[in-house]
């Protein structure tokens, strides 16, 4: 009889911003041989989120990358961009695949050396209420992760902030790609480059400087080499240093970020976010940028939010561009460590009496969980919110953030999605 064969979804406990994705025989030694690798820390292991027994595992392995090619990170084609809607079109896709057998669900113990295999019966497409079709046309829709920000969402945040913040700074632009700056077609340059080009005078802008890298697609059609862009007054120049990458984290690129410039505004690459985040507090330069939603609950970025580093801006930001200009829907949310005006909150805060029972609960340890940003007045202990409050400025409003880490809570024995645990501050604290 024939080994048998397994599709995993695998993840490291702290990076939630991406996934891996691959094949294998042994599911165990799998698991061993990552937690293995040299500078895996003990606290951030490998975990198993999904296995399924498949019968050509090559064939949906490679179906699988060809129909999410757009999730897959350049350098390392295992590794996929994560959030919870796209794990459920990973598991989706799979599970509808006409290779798969069925789902393997894995106990990963503390130690990562135990794995209890449980069968469970393969559900029909139609019990789950979806199709093959279905599936097939939600991952044509978020197969591009090249996602350009669109000028409307840069104007509609910048607006927010007070004008007198821009005047005599040097701006930088590290993730962008500018092209030319006499045309007012985001198809000919990027957004954030065309939004301080026009409005330079307006906001009184030193300088500002753009770079232009070299990985990934030539979107603008600026050719693969990498440049610097600088706007100095009513002088433009483009300079063509010899081996620039054009990346945020070329040595040059952080030259310039340290000696130059005053505040970053860009879009970072999803995927490299905590590098991006780290470079940036650590340089003790202003910056206002946009990230994944998920990262206000994520291990990687809640202590810099839990000590007053990093707080989030005013708008949600859904839709992107794809390198054929056509919209694509991601999560994200403008962060910054600029001032910011008090700014209207959504945040529902009542009575723990008053919150709905729908929306509230007690998990297996006792801790209260609550949904759509309902929050208690009168619950003194810490308890267990989704992003959507600390997104919204719960923490602006006398809480505070308890845990540096993600909050897993469990009902009846199942883990649900992961948390932030927040508390009402003590009076004068």
């Amino acid at each position: 009889m024939a080994d048998k064969r397994y599709i995993y979804i695998v993840q490291q406990r702290q990076e939630v911003s991406k996934c891996k994705i691959g094949i294998t025989s042994d599911l165990e030694q799998r698991l061993s041989s990552y937690n293995a690798m040299t500078g895996i820390p003990k606290d951030n292991p490998f975990v198993y989120l999904f296995t399924a027994e498949v019968k050509d595992a090559h064939k949906v392995e490679n179906d699988l990358k060809a129909t999410f090619r757009r999730l897959r990170e350049v350098k390392s084609h295992e590794i996929y961009f994560y959030n919870e809607d796209l794990f459920q079109e990973y598991v989706d896709y799979i599970k509808s695949h006409p290779d798969f057998v069925v789902e393997i669900p894995c106990e990963v113990k503390d130690k990562i050396k135990t794995i209890v295999v449980v069968k469970t019966d393969k559900k029909s497409l139609q019990e789950r209420n979806v199709t093959r079709k279905d599936i097939m046309q939600t991952a044509k829709k978020t197969q591009n992760d090249e996602f350009y920000t669109r000028y409307e969402d840069i104007e509609k945040e910048i607006a927010m902030y007070d004008k007198r913040i821009w005047k005599n700074k040097v701006v930088f632009c590290n993730c962008d790609d500018p092209v030319d700056s006499k045309t007012d077609d985001e198809r000919k340059s990027s957004a954030f480059a065309l939004f301080f080009i026009k409005n330079f005078i307006k906001l009184q802008l030193k300088k500002l400087i753009c770079i232009h890298y070299t990985g990934g697609l030539d979107l603008f059609g600026a050719g693969a080499k990498a440049y610097i862009f600088t706007k100095d007054g009513f002088e433009e120049k483009k300079d063509y240093p010899k081996n620039f990458s054009g990346s945020f984290d070329d040595p040059l690129s952080i030259k310039i970020l340290r000696e130059e410039a005053d505040i970053v505004c860009t879009n970072p690459p999803f995927s490299k976010a905590a590098a991006f985040w780290k470079l940036m507090v650590e340089s003790g330069k202003k910056f206002l940028i946009i990230s994944n939603s998920a990262n206000a609950v994520t291990p990687v970025f809640i202590p810099y939010i839990r000590k007053g580093l990093v707080w989030t801006g005013y708008n949600r930001v859904d839709w992107y561009l794809d390198p054929k200009r056509q919209p694509v829907e991601a999560p994200g949310y403008w962060y910054t460590n600029l001032r910011r005006k008090n700014r209207y909150n959504k945040t529902r805060i009542v009575k723990l009496k008053d919150i709905p029972a729908h929306c509230k609960c007690f998990d297996d340890n006792g801790t209260l969980c609550v949904d759509r940003c309902w929050i208690p007045s009168d619950y003194k202990k810490p308890f267990a919110v989704s992003v959507y409050p600390i997104l919204k400025g719960i923490l602006e409003l006398g809480y505070e953030i308890v845990l540096d880490n993600q909050y897993f809570p469990y009902k009846d024995g199942k883990r649900k999605f992961g948390r932030c645990l927040i508390q009402k501050k003590k009076e004068n604290s």
